[in-house]
C-alpha cells in the first residue's frame, strides 16, 4: 500500500499539538491538587490524536468554525483518554505502560484513575454544552446527546463490555461478533468524531458515518496486527496479550493475511463511502491509508 504521505503526517502532528494547547485552557491547572495533575498527565501525555483529527479535518470540509471544531475535538479527546485510563486498570486490561508512560493507575493509584476518568468524561459533556462550541441549543444537545450515545452502552461501554466477555468466557467469538464488539468499542467513538462537522453545521451525516465505520474497523484490525509483528517501544504499551490470553482477534480469526486483506478492503469502502466530497476529502482518504500503515 502507499505510504501517508509527508503532508497528511505534519497535518496530523499540527491538528494534535493544536488540540492539545486547547485542552491545556480547558483542563484544571492545580499543580497542587493530584486529581488535576493526573488528568493533564492522562490527557496531554503523548497520543496520535486521531479522533482530534477527524472532528477539525470534517468540520473543515464542512465549513464550521475553527474555535468550535476544536471544543469538539477536546470533548472526544476527553472521552477517549477517559476510556484508556479506566481500561488500563488491574480490573480491565491491567496495563503498565501507556503511550510510552506508566499508566495512570501506576503513576499514582487505582482510586486516582478511577476518578481521573470520571472527571474526563464530565469535562467532555461540560465542553460541549458552552456556547463557544456552538450558539445554537439544538446542536448543543444534538452533540451532547449523540457523543453520549457514542461512550454508553450502546457504544464504547458497550463494546468494553463484550470484550471482557470475549477474554472470560469459554464462548468462542465468530468474526461477525468481534466486528460488532470493535464498532461499538473502537467504532462508536471514531464515528462520533468523523461526524461533528456535519452535526456543527447541520448536515448530512452519511458519508462521514460510512467512512467512520470502515475506517475504525480497519484501525482495529491493525491494532490486532500490531499485537502480534508490531514493536513495544514503538506502541507505547505492552504486546502479545491477546494471543497470551486465547482472546479472540481478527488475526487468530483470519490469520495474518487475512486480517490484513480484511483491512485493506475496508480502506477502499472508505474510500467509496467520501467519493461525493470529492478533492475535499483528501486527508480523509490519506488518514485512512494511515490507520492501515501505522506502527503504533
Amino acid at each position: 500500500m502507499i505510504k501517508s504521505n509527508k503532508y497528511f503526517l505534519n497535518s496530523l502532528k499540527k491538528t494534535n499539538e493544536e488540540t492539545r494547547a486547547h485542552l491545556r485552557k480547558l483542563l484544571p491547572q492545580s499543580n497542587d491538587i493530584k486529581i488535576t495533575k493526573a488528568m493533564n498527565y492522562a490527557v496531554l501525555n503523548g497520543g496520535k490524536g486521531l479522533r482530534a483529527f477527524l472532528a477539525l479535518e470534517t468540520s473543515t470540509i464542512c465549513g464550521a468554525p475553527k474555535f468550535q471544531a476544536l471544543q469538539a475535538a477536546a470533548a472526544i479527546e476527553c472521552i477517549h483518554c477517559y476510556s484508556l485510563v479506566h481500561d488500563d486498570l488491574p480490573a480491565m486490561d491491567n496495563d503498565d505502560l501507556r503511550r510510552g508512560k506508566p499508566t495512570v493507575h501506576k503513576r499514582w493509584d487505582d482510586a486516582t484513575a478511577i476518578l481521573v476518568g470520571d472527571a474526563l468524561q464530565s469535562l467532555a459533556f461540560e465542553i460541549l454544552s458552552h456556547d463557544a462550541t456552538n450558539p445554537d441549543a439544538g446542536i448543543q444537545l444534538n452533540l451532547i446527546k449523540s457523543l453520549a450515545l457514542a461512550s454508553g452502552v450502546h457504544g464504547m461501554v458497550g463494546g468494553q463490555a463484550l470484550d471482557i466477555e470475549a477474554e472470560t468466557s469459554s464462548k468462542k467469538f465468530t468474526v461477525e461478533e468481534i466486528i460488532k464488539l470493535q464498532n461499538l468499542k473502537t467504532g462508536a467513538l471514531i464515528t462520533w468524531a468523523a461526524e461533528v462537522g456535519a452535526r456543527l453545521t447541520n448536515q448530512d451525516l452519511q458519508p462521514f458515518t460510512k467512512y467512520a465505520a470502515s475506517v475504525g474497523l480497519a484501525f482495529q484490525i491493525q491494532d490486532d496486527i500490531l499485537d502480534i509483528i508490531g514493536d513495544k517501544k514503538q506502541a507505547g504499551k505492552a504486546l502479545r496479550k491477546d494471543i497470551r490470553a486465547g482472546k479472540a482477534t481478527f488475526v487468530s480469526l483470519l490469520g495474518l493475511d487475512g486480517a490484513k486483506i480484511k483491512a485493506e478492503q475496508l480502506i477502499s469502502q472508505a474510500y467509496e463511502a467520501v467519493d461525493e466530497l470529492g478533492d475535499k476529502a483528501n486527508q480523509l482518504r490519506e488518514l485512512a491509508k494511515f490507520v492501515v500503515n501505522r506502527a503504533f
